[in-house]
């Protein structure tokens, strides 16, 4: 007989679930589908709800605002100040950052505004001969954008597996990476993991598995979240994520790529498990930035918030991630 406590929890993850299969945002539907009811992608259903994602919801809203070029910039830049700062700034509302969204949403280079989108970042921002571009940037921008062009088809591209080349190769010593030259791994920077884990297994190479296993085995070594003074915001969820951290940041990412059975999960898990709400769903703590030090905050630019939910309220995408990633933790125990 099951115990009160886990029939309760059961019956909680139920209704949630209930919730997140509502067909007014298919982007969520079709990842309960396949994650949580593990629904294969040839099901008649999986496939209905996936031809949805750019018609209703998230997806399509953020479809119908892009440009005709592909980009969401009012226009194309006229100078080389311009054109450094193009598709990225201001934080969090540019080109970039919705890129990166749709690439979460499901979407891929059969969606037309993806095709074009994609074309607009490999000529912008990752042409070989170009001193403006992606190639031995930050770690957050250079990882973001292999994750982002990997979820939208393009992981076999000699562009993007130069992308991957250099987050093996910034690798720190002690297995992290840091947006910051000459110094120790950290984990704000989760952005390579990310990346790793959006690469489809048979595209790694031995160079970059073993990148993987000294990535994860930094986080762990750490709990996911014992890195110095404890840090608030890591502790509350937030999506979009951009390029800050947080404990459902790294749950996802380390229970994606294997690690779901290992006990230094352990402290993390039981932070997300006390955040479900009683209805069985996870509230947005906050929107980014979400900082505890001005230092945190991106130098001198302008940042505009964007997200799709509202704080404070519950959250379907965050609901999704974290059922997620408690039924890998359940199969792996």
């Amino acid at each position: 007989m099951k115990s009160p406590n886990r029939s309760a929890a059961r019956h909680r993850n139920e209704s949630a679930l209930e919730w997140l299969l509502e067909e007014n945002q298919p982007a969520v539907r079709y990842r309960a589908l396949v994650d949580l009811q593990e629904r294969g992608e040839d099901d008649p259903e999986v496939r209905a709800t996936r031809s949805q994602i750019p018609k209703v919801g998230w997806a399509a809203d953020l479809l119908r605002a892009q440009g005709p070029k592909g980009f969401w910039e009012a226009r194309e830049p006229k100078n080389i100040g311009e054109w450094i700062n193009f598709l990225y700034f201001p934080y969090y509302d540019a080109t970039n950052w919705k890129a990166l969204v749709l690439s979460d949403l499901g979407l891929d280079s059969s969606t037309p505004g993806v095709k074009k989108l994609a074309e607009v970042l490999f000529d912008y921002k990752l042409r070989l001969g170009s001193p403006f571009n992606f190639f031995y940037e930050e770690m957050c921008i250079s990882a973001n954008t292999a994750r982002m062009l990997s979820r939208f088809g393009y992981a076999e591209d000699r562009r993007v597996r130069k992308l991957y080349d250099w987050l093996v190769e910034d690798q720190r010593e002690d297995g992290g990476w840091n947006c910051s030259q000459g110094t120790p791994g950290t984990l704000d920077v989760w952005e390579p993991l990310a990346a790793f884990a959006a690469l489809p297994k048979e595209l790694r190479s031995p160079k970059m598995k073993d990148a993987i296993s000294r990535g994860a085995e930094f986080y762990l070594e750490r709990k996911l979240i014992e890195e110095g003074k404890p840090y608030r915001p890591w502790l509350r969820l937030h999506y979009p994520n951009h390029y800050f951290y947080d404990i459902l940041v790294g749950l996802d990412i380390l229970t994606d790529l294997g690690y779901s059975g290992d006990r230094r999960l352990g402290p993390a898990l039981e932070a997300l498990r006390e955040k479900q709400q009683p209805n069985g769903t996870w509230l947005m703590d906050r929107i980014h930035p979400d900082v505890s030090r001005r230092s945190d905050l991106p130098p001198g630019k302008k940042v505009k918030p964007f997200a799709l939910e509202r704080a404070g309220q519950p959250s379907k995408w965050i609901t999704l991630r974290a059922l997620r990633v408690l039924r890998r933790v359940d199969r792996a125990g």
